[in-house]
């Protein structure tokens, strides 16, 4: 299994974004990833963030080995050609590391929606939409023009320069329902169950390949992981952060070897990526590398 991180957008440093990618490749993770927000969630607009496609061009000039990408950016955000276009040409510029996550969008993403102009979909306009647009972007990193649909209409394209994986990078559907697994079993190349335990990721896996009818289309895992040293170590993080009136739901909490078998129930439950948001001391990607990461790989 993989393992990487998503990278700290939200402190609207991009000197600290472009250090911490360069430690991740030096620290030996598998890939480092974007959130697509204009502001975190739930947030004042006033709370910075960096925007996803332009700060990966930069951590893919500033790595080498990594994958990079998005985790996930949110379809109604871009017209599909726009985003096509963006995606073969961060592809060129990553020597064929990019990887492209997409999702619908929650709710709580409509004060960004308010803030900038965009317009927002309810429900099942964003599920319609999420589909086509992925039917439409594959088509068009494959070199074949899409022909239109009721949500995405028709894009002619060509891609040029086309990306440098051929067909196009990997396309993984971020999201919890069910509908969405199936969706990405459907159309996409992978799936990630955001913050799901062993067993339910494991229940959405099996969905999944029973959606694929044979393709390959991988599972991955993402959330919020808090490790301590030890158990006592972790405890303490999470009573200080409680008293910040910081949430504690959704969260991983626990000791580097308690992390380093949860890695395995994930791998287990058939995750091919596991994609960490460190919380904690900033050293916790250090630990994590060092206590969890060197061991599973026998070093």
């Amino acid at each position: 299994m993989k393992v990487g991180l998503i990278l700290p957008l939200f402190s609207g440093d991009a000197d600290k974004v472009l250090t911490f990618a360069r430690r991740a490749e030096d620290l030996g993770y598998d890939g480092v990833f974007a959130f697509d927000h204009f502001f975190p969630p739930g947030a004042s607009p006033e709370r910075p963030s960096l925007e996803a496609f332009a700060t990966l061009s930069a951590v893919g000039a500033v790595t080498s080995r990594m994958i990079v990408g998005t985790l996930v950016t949110r379809a109604q955000l871009r017209p599909p050609g726009l985003l096509a276009k963006t995606v073969a040409n961060l592809d060129q510029l990553t020597s064929g590391r990019m990887v492209v996550g997409i999702g619908t969008g929650d709710p709580i993403d409509e004060p960004e929606h308010r803030a900038f102009g965009i317009e927002s979909m309810d429900k099942p306009e964003r599920r319609a939409h999420l589909d086509e647009t992925v039917r439409a972007i594959k088509s068009l990193m494959r070199g074949e023009p899409w022909p239109g649909g009721d949500m995405v209409p028709a894009l002619e394209g060509p891609l040029v320069p086309p990306p440098v994986v051929p067909g196009g990078p990997p396309v993984w559907i971020g999201g919890q329902a069910d509908a969405v697994v199936r969706l990405a079993g459907t159309v996409a190349d992978g799936w990630n169950g955001w913050g799901l335990d062993p067993a339910e990721f494991r229940r959405k896996a099996v969905l999944l390949e029973d959606a694929a009818s044979g393709r390959e289309v991988e599972p991955t895992w993402a959330g919020i992981t808090l490790v301590g040293k030890d158990e006592e170590e972790a405890a303490s993080l999470l009573e200080a952060r409680r008293t910040r009136g910081m949430p504690d739901t959704g969260i991983w909490v626990g000791g580097a070897d308690e992390f380093g078998a949860f890695l395995g129930e994930m791998e287990s439950a058939g995750a091919g990526w596991a994609i960490l948001v460190p919380a904690g001391p900033p050293d916790r990607v250090e630990l994590i590398s060092g206590a969890v990461l060197a061991g599973r790989r026998g070093a």
